[in-house]
């Protein structure tokens, strides 16, 4: 870039002056520019993201096995393991000192903080976003927390789209798409399910999929799972014969799994933002750490399916092999005791939540795809086991402990992400169940519409909602999201006091070109407004010029907007007062200028064009 300041050349050893070597990048975007059309390159951008976060995916899942084989390799079957009070804190304290002494920055809970890049950011995530929850989580999972490999694999994927598309210098709806590429390619290469990986950009991360759209998503997805089969093999994620056919009689069962797994969905989310909360207000982090791993630790002893993401429970359980989550526990011997079954199904269901809890809010690094996967498995087995010992079952049919296993996967990840077509598709490519498409679709509709009812918004994107900083499929809410208030302010209103005459307020109007006056009193406080239809019949009396002032004919405003607030509530006060332009003042009444509805339409035109990408 060209400077009106002369810059001093030196020489390089091949006697190219250095200023000019350090401006190739810049040579080399011009030349994109003028010969690679826009949407050309981001596909082609597209394809390396979907290699890249695909390689970071494989990359991802062979530490946390190296780490995790490592460690428990020599773990006795037929008992407990005492070493499992140590290796999950252990996890959650090296985690926990990375991410405080070298990121520097919370990197937990990867994809609400992709969710609030797309909406607050620009879409920009920094350099060590891309490596730096690959290393926090692997450590924190591959000793044993209860947490998922797929959040972090999100946040790095998206860091990957995001540096890419800076570097190239692309416009923000051009850097969205490659963060949501990085993001559906990390699911499509953890999990091997290039299709969930695009559902997932659609129903989590509310990318509206257009045409143009559409392409840079599929590339990335398949690129992101066709590393994943090229290094670890064209097999799924989890190895599923369907050895019980469906028989349309068990419908009445689906749904009703269906509503089960919906409440449980509901448990799940309500849980674990409570347990985080208390996590938050203790405000001493080795305190933190201590209560998390301390919690982990007990609970992964007792119950050790809790271990890491609990894929491996996952794996027996849709096998047919009820016993074998009694494997390396102190309850091994009861593992043939039908009670016994029951309440340990139910017991790794509902405290799978507080491992999960417990290892994000002690310091470590993961998601919560895999724990929701865990107690959707745990939830259908368990319905599906009681209801075959409660005697309503017909002995000779009973129901399939694998099939419920499958739908419950589907239903409660339906319900916690609020993605139900991700929800069967991403249990359907992870499996190979595409036989029971049908119950799954059943299920996680069913269990979708449960949790609907409860909570508008799932676990990732509650947060942001909550606070009005979460982008939607709807146009119009995601928009004034991206709106900042500071943008639309309009501070050119001439200010007048309370104690003037109102001779001194017309000479104030024959000044302005405004036909509003905030009143302020001395110490900057908003104190009334006057709008100059209210005193047309004063303002051309001499007689009254001395005699009357200000605070005699002005007016309360309708209402006021504090500073920071959301611009969709603004909004909604300008529909329910009727007015065109309202006061801005701070937290403590301090006037600070208009907002106008002409201003905030002009803004909305503008936004929605830089915005979408087409």
């Amino acid at each position: 870039m060209a400077s009106d300041t002369p810059t001093h050349q030196t020489a390089t050893s091949d006697g190219a002056p250095s200023n000019e070597r350090s401006n190739w990048w810049i040579r080399m975007l011009m030349w994109r520019e003028k010969h690679l059309p826009d949407r050309t390159f981001v596909a082609l951008l597209a394809l390396v993201v979907g290699i890249a976060s695909g390689l970071a995916a494989v990359l991802l899942k062979t530490l946390i096995g190296l780490i995790a084989g490592f460690l428990t390799s020599r773990f006795i079957i037929e008992q407990g393991n005492f070493l499992y009070l140590v290796f999950p804190a252990i996890g959650i304290a090296l985690a926990s000192l990375y991410v405080y002494y070298i990121a520097r920055e919370p990197i937990s809970h990867g994809v609400t903080r992709v969710l609030y890049a797309l909406a607050l950011k620009k879409s920009r995530l920094k350099i060590h976003n891309m490596y730096s929850s690959l290393i926090a989580s692997s450590v924190t999972i591959g000793f044993g927390g209860s947490v998922g490999a797929e959040g972090p694999i999100v946040f790095t994927g998206a860091a990957i789209g995001s540096n890419l598309g800076q570097a190239f210098r692309l416009t923000p709806q051009k850097m969205a798409m490659l963060v949501a590429c990085g993001a559906a390619a990390g699911i499509a290469g953890i999990f091997k399910a290039p299709i969930a990986g695009l559902l997932f950009t659609i129903e989590v991360l509310m990318l509206d999929l257009t045409a143009g759209a559409a392409i840079p998503l599929i590339i990335a997805s398949v690129a992101g799972a066709t590393v994943a089969y090229v290094f670890t093999g064209y097999n799924v994620e989890f190895f599923f014969s369907q050895s019980e056919p469906f028989y349309a009689s068990r419908i009445p069962y689906v749904v009703l799994l269906g509503v089960f797994c919906g409440f449980v969905s509901l448990y799940f989310i309500t849980l674990i933002d409570r347990i985080e909360a208390r996590f938050k207000k203790l405000r001493n982090r080795w305190v933190r750490f201590v209560v998390g791993g301390l919690t982990l630790s007990v609970l992964i002893f007792l119950m050790p399916p809790l271990y890491g993401e609990g894929f491996d429970g996952i794996t027996r359980l849709i096998s047919g092999d009820v016993t074998g989550i009694f494997n390396n526990s102190l309850f091994y011997s009861y593992r043939d005791n039908t009670v016994a079954v029951l309440l340990f199904l139910f017991a790794l269901g509902a405290f799978k939540v507080f491992a999960t809890a417990a290892t994000n809010g002690g310091g470590g690094v993961g998601g919560t795809f895999a724990p929701s996967l865990f107690v959707g498995c745990m939830a259908g087995v368990f319905f599906a086991y009681l209801f075959n010992h409660l005697g309503i079952i017909d002995p000779e049919t009973p129901l399939s402990i694998k099939n419920f296993a499958l739908m419950g996967m589907a239903g409660v990840m339906a319900g916690v992400m609020h993605a139900p077509l991700m929800g069967i598709f991403l249990t359907a490519e992870m499996t190979g169940g595409y036989d029971l498409f049908l119950p799954l679709l059943i299920v996680s509709a069913s269990s979708y519409g449960i949790c609907r009812i409860f909570t508008p918004y799932g676990i990732y994107s509650r947060r942001l909602a909550k606070r009005g900083e979460l982008l939607t499929h709807q146009k119009d809410r995601s928009v004034l999201t991206l709106l900042k208030m500071d943008s639309v302010i309009e501070k050119d209103f001439s200010i007048i006091h309370p104690d003037m005459s109102l001779k001194d307020m017309v000479d104030v109007i024959a000044q302005s070109h405004r036909n509003l006056f905030p009143v302020i009193d001395d110490s900057g406080k908003l104190v009334g407004v006057v709008q100059l239809d209210d005193i047309r019949n004063i303002m051309f009396r001499p007689d009254l010029y001395r005699r009357i002032q200000v605070h005699r004919f002005m007016a309360t405003p309708p209402a006021k907007v504090i500073v920071g607030t959301p611009m969709e509530k603004v909004m909604k006060t300008f529909d329910d007062i009727g007015a065109w332009n309202l006061p801005v003042v701070d937290e403590d009444g301090h006037y600070v200028g208009f907002v106008s509805k002409s201003k905030i339409f002009n803004s909305y035109r503008q936004v929605l064009k830089h915005y979408t990408y087409d």
